[in-house]
């Protein structure tokens, strides 16, 4: 019991860069108004400050397989809690435009970068049996920092003058808590195996995070990890003929996450509710109901995640896409925007049961142990690429464009991915990470 409470424990800590993500990412939403207004920003510019955390996180996504790598997943997420408290405070006390830019690139940078070690280090001290539900914690906890963001920005909107910055500086308890807690993380034991050649300390976390396992069973995982170190794909370089099917998945998967419209939606919440009709403060509170309904539909999708799959939750959520974003486009045209929020709401419930509940956890399976680390990289460069794009021209968007429209685009994107799901994306769900290999990538063995 000990031994599974010491899985869950580190699980935890690990799923808390989450919080961070969430919170870091969504904590703009209350200020972004006020920084424009602030600062005189024109739309070009006012886009560029209000995404530069995203591009941080494109930089952060692409780097981050580095240090995970070669100095481990445990010193590289106790790095990523440093990266979100010097922004916290830089971003808090920033004078102006450029330096508050900066500091909100260098919180971007431990986004990008826990996206990366955070999801594989669960998915590598996890059992096939709990694996979804234990990455998913990561998302869980980013949906739960997104509430936190929002709640935390409705309580402080209204303190006066410097209220935004309040919203940013408030970040700087939890990136301590999370610093602190990753001195306890014991170290991935695929990565003391595969990269650290000591399999000795790798079957020492096996055991402890295994407590069912008989002496054989875990002989033979051990047997497994040593072996995908000498198979084809986990050999040679990264972009070659045998790892082209799970790149295409990764890629795919984040691609389709973004062009749902999920992050315009999250940073931009209050502005497309005063779309609709709301006045500002409601329009706030209407922000706290997207964070509640994040959180209770995460919920559900972890609860499902190990038992329907990964591939019938991205169908369900799918379907969810389609009609909550055509009927949002629909209120628009038709003059009925009172049914928008409504169908935000369901849009949200429909991300948090599929692509949110999933997005993680199966980029973190889809790759060799030799290759993770790489391929983790690529599929959250992908993420943050299009998530920093979308965030960066959205205000250009919604100046140039009917709001029926903007909507429409995300909702013929998700016909797309419906299509994808359907004709491209395995089942992963109760495999090893070793026997995955082997099913998504025969030909490399």
């Amino acid at each position: 019991m000990n031994s599974r409470n010491f899985l869950y424990k580190s699980a935890i800590v690990a799923s808390l860069a989450g919080f961070l993500f969430g919170f870091d990412t969504v904590v703009i939403s209350g200020a972004e108004q006020t920084i424009q207004s602030l600062w005189n920003l024109d739309s070009a510019l006012h886009g560029l400050a209000i995404s530069m955390a995203l591009w941080g996180t494109v930089m952060g996504s692409v780097i981050g397989g580095w240090p995970a790598e070669k100095f481990g997943r445990k010193r590289t997420l106790l790095w990523i809690g440093i990266l979100y408290l010097v922004s916290a405070v830089g971003s808090a006390l920033a004078p102006e435009v450029y330096s508050f830019m900066i500091f909100r690139f260098i919180g971007g940078l431990g986004v990008g970068i826990s996206t990366v070690a955070a999801p594989m280090f669960i998915s590598e001290i996890a059992p096939p049996s709990l694996r979804g539900r234990l990455t998913g914690m990561f998302q869980f906890n980013i949906v739960f920092g997104i509430l936190i963001a929002f709640l935390s920005n409705s309580l402080l909107g209204g303190i006066g003058e410097n209220a935004w910055r309040w919203m940013l500086g408030v970040e700087t308890v939890p990136a301590l808590l999370f610093t602190l807690f990753c001195f306890n993380l014991p170290e991935s034991p695929r990565w003391l195996i595969v990269h650290n050649n000591n399999p000795k300390a790798g079957i020492s976390v096996l055991k402890k995070v295994n407590p069912g396992f008989s002496d054989s069973e875990l002989n033979n995982l051990v047997k497994d990890i040593e072996a995908s170190k000498n198979d084809l794909g986990g050999k040679g370089t990264f972009f070659s003929r045998h790892m082209l099917k799970p790149i295409f998945l990764a890629f795919f998967i984040a691609f389709f996450n973004q062009l749902s419209g999920i992050n315009a939606v999250l940073y931009f919440a209050p502005r497309i509710f005063e779309m609709t009709g709301l006045g500002s403060q409601a329009a706030l509170l209407q922000s706290v109901g997207i964070g509640i309904t994040n959180l209770i539909f995460t919920f559900v999708g972890l609860w499902l995640i190990d038992r329907l799959g990964r591939r019938t939750l991205l169908y369900i959520g799918s379907f969810g896409y389609i009609a909550s974003l055509g009927l949002a486009s629909w209120g628009f045209s038709s003059g009925n925007p009172a049914i928008v929020p409504f169908c935000i709401f369901a849009f949200i419930a429909a991300h948090a049961i599929g692509q949110g509940a999933v997005i993680w956890v199966f980029i973190s399976e889809i790759f060799p142990n030799r290759q993770r680390a790489s391929g983790q990289s690529l599929g959250s460069f992908t993420h943050w690429f299009f998530a920093a794009l979308l965030t960066l021209v959205f205000p250009l968007m919604a100046e140039a464009l009917a709001p029926h429209i903007i909507f429409g685009i995300f909702c013929g994107m998700m016909v797309l991915q419906l299509v994808w799901v359907r004709f491209f994306v395995p089942e992963t769900k109760g495999i090893s990470l070793e026997d995955l290999e082997k099913k998504i990538n025969p030909s490399a063995l």
